[in-house]
């Protein structure tokens, strides 16, 4: 997953402040080891090939970052990967001076979405420095973020801090596919205090300028499911047509669940992001619709013109949409089968099955069989809890580095590991200090990259975050 757009705290939940550009801060002390350190892992991740599949590469990436470890520090025994199907995962302990206390985890993933070279300007698995870019398959989902953190932590071990909290850096090796071992992983660090989520949240940089503009984190994400339509009948020869027809029969219920919408609905999270968020909108009339729902989520005509924006639909409410449809075994017979997949992504506190069955209530047609089908790739999750300790030393922390800026959470559209940790009721928290210009975030796509803009404000925001979460 890359970012999203995440959510604010009650700190902010105040005024909404006209949007501005952020002046430069002050001059903040560099850390140039770590500096180079990021680039350098980064570019050794990007180059190995950690896809799903033949000569899965995850096992060699995580060994980097293991080795990084050791070479700071780390003891080997407190660098665990595990080979996992045909990947692997890590956990990375570094223990606290106070046992007692639940450990603080650092998450993220190890393994990338494919990418065919023949569709690139530039190898995807050959990292390419370029007018203030670093290009290549996992540059901005997430092997640079990967570098960034465990570059910061070997910092603040350099620096001599010694954590009261145990700090617990794990990644895991199938996040963009199956997410079993995030899932492992998760049950094994239940215990955790909280978890900081490196692969969610993030920061958004002006068209023009190329300076921040706001930066949002990540507490809530909506549940992915799949459902089946299917239609079975007696079929026979396509001279002699009768009214039961399966593929008719399914395209009706398919138009119903297209032209259904779910009820509207708001969070304290979605609350907060719209009050905020509406000031960066540049249209008046999406502006207006954001801060009218955020006020009355039961204003229809708010909600309306929320929905009409690809933007925002998925953020008022749960989504369910036609992804694929068979039908049919032969051009000259009537269907005896056709069948469709609907794809869901459910506002956090509705279970599948709660879906499930409204589905077959807005399809109201007996014939039609609806099966949910994500089994364990998906979990419904709460939103994590606003904690003010969270909050406020992420705020400090991007504040020492873009002194002023908007700071807002939002809710995830997509599915991260985290889902996994608040499932658990352990809070998860996706807080990337990456900045990037929208027109530029090609996470997942062709020719992914990161500013290298990124490197030393980021290294110096973790070194903050870490440190405040940890100290206590």
């Amino acid at each position: 997953m890359r970012r999203t757009y995440p959510m604010l705290a009650l700190a902010l939940a105040a005024g909404v402040a006209a949007p501005q550009l952020i002046a430069k801060p002050a001059k903040l002390k560099g850390h140039p080891a770590a500096e180079a350190q990021t680039l350098d892992l980064a570019k050794q991740l990007i180059a190995l090939r950690s896809v799903q599949g033949p000569d899965n590469k995850t096992p060699q990436a995580l060994g980097v970052i293991k080795g990084a470890l050791l070479a700071a520090g780390w003891q080997d025994s407190a660098v665990e990967i595990t080979p996992f199907r045909d990947t692997a995962y890590m956990i990375a302990t570094w223990p606290g001076s106070d046992p007692s206390l639940k450990p603080l985890v650092i998450s993220g993933h190890m393994d990338v979405v494919e990418a065919k070279p023949e569709d690139w300007q530039r190898d995807p698995f050959t990292p390419v420095v370029e007018n203030g870019y670093l290009f290549g398959r996992g540059a901005s989902d997430m092997k640079f973020d990967a570098a960034l953190a465990t570059s910061s932590l070997i910092e603040l071990r350099r620096a001599g801090y010694k954590p009261k909290r145990t700090i617990i850096l794990q990644f895991s090796g199938d996040e963009e596919t199956t997410m079993a071992s995030s899932r492992v992983i998760a049950q094994r660090l239940r215990h955790a205090e909280l978890v900081i989520n490196i692969d969610g949240g993030g920061g958004t940089l002006d068209e023009a300028s190329g300076k921040p503009l706001y930066w949002t984190w990540q507490g809530a994400e909506k549940t992915y499911d799949d459902y089946q339509l299917e239609v079975t009948n007696a079929g026979g020869h396509s001279s002699a047509p009768r009214p039961e027809n399966a593929i008719v029969q399914l395209a009706q219920a398919v138009e119903k669940v297209g032209a259904y919408h779910f009820q509207p609905e708001l969070s304290p999270l979605t609350k907060a992001y719209f009050e905020k968020a509406a000031a960066f909108e540049k249209d008046p009339r999406l502006a207006a619709a954001m801060r009218d729902f955020a006020a009355n989520p039961n204003d229809a005509e708010a909600a309306a013109t929320l929905r009409s924006s690809p933007a925002y639909v998925g953020k008022i409410g749960t989504t369910c949409v036609t992804t694929m449809i068979t039908g049919g075994h032969a051009q000259n017979a009537l269907p005896q089968r056709a069948t469709a997949n609907v794809n869901c992504r459910v506002f956090p506190g509705h279970s599948r099955e709660e879906i499930r069955q409204q589905l077959v209530q807005v399809i109201g047609m007996p014939m039609i069989k609806v099966t949910a089908t994500s089994g364990e790739d998906s979990i419904a999750a709460p939103a994590s809890p606003m904690r003010p300790d969270f909050i406020g030393a992420a705020e400090k922390a991007m504040h020492l580095i873009n002194p002023g800026l908007a700071v807002f959470p939002s809710q995830a559209s997509g599915a991260s590991d985290s889902m996994w940790y608040r499932a658990l009721g352990v809070p998860s928290y996706g807080a990337s200090p990456t900045f990037s210009k929208d027109s530029e975030d090609f996470a997942h796509g062709l020719n992914e990259r990161v500013p290298l803009s990124n490197i030393a404000p980021g290294i110096t925001y973790y070194l903050s975050l870490f440190t405040d979460l940890s100290a206590r």
